[in-house]
């Protein structure tokens, strides 16, 4: 290694990252919450004419088209957070040290399950994308005219990528967990500092 790669690896925080608080994890956490509440209202709009007399009781003013409102605007915002999110995983990953003999409960090495981890990120980008034109194309002209805005098969496509991202949060769950990459804590522990 040359000197002045060595010198910027010693700028390092104790998380092996140049800043102090890994940027992924948090945008991560951004994606899985704007997405679950875009198929979360999108479900409840289309459960709406069940649900009415609920509201009404409650005299809770809702309107159905409102709920899809909510339903298209955070899958929107969801597909556009999801590069960000993606970028910054490559980055702190190429910035990884992976220790080596260790495995996770699933039998994988960590470079291994970083390797999963970065192509299922680049997978379920695809797939949030997807959905997003797909939830577009609905809104703006597939059923832009019928009360009920996205299809069951929409839903059911969303629930299975809920699926998805549940075992692909798992692999990135091993790699701070079991591993300690990019785990402040972990590395202060690690260096006697904790």
């Amino acid at each position: 290694m040359n000197s002045e790669l060595i010198d910027q690896l010693k700028q390092l925080g104790a998380n092996g990252l140049p800043y102090a608080i890994p940027i992924h994890p948090n945008l991560v956490h951004l994606t899985l919450g704007l997405f679950i509440i875009g198929i979360a209202f999108d479900v409840v709009g289309v459960l709406y004419p069940l649900e009415k007399p609920v509201f009404k009781f409650l005299a809770i003013p809702a309107a159905r088209s409102n709920f899809f409102d909510v339903g298209w605007y955070n899958m929107l915002a969801s597909a556009i957070i999801t590069f960000f999110t993606v970028a910054a995983g490559f980055y702190e990953m190429m910035l990884a040290e992976a220790p080596k003999g260790v495995k996770s409960a699933w039998g994988l090495q960590a470079m291994e399950t970083m390797l999963w981890h970065g192509v299922g990120g680049v997978f379920l980008l695809a797939l949030i994308v997807g959905m997003t034109i797909w939830r577009g194309f609905q809104r703006y002209s597939w059923r832009k005219d019928v009360s009920q805005q996205v299809q069951w098969s929409y839903l059911f496509v969303g629930a299975f990528i809920l699926l998805l991202m549940f075992v692909h949060g798992t692999l990135g769950a091993h790699l701070a967990g079991e591993f300690g990459v990019h785990n402040t804590a972990d590395r202060l522990l690690r260096l006697g500092d904790g």
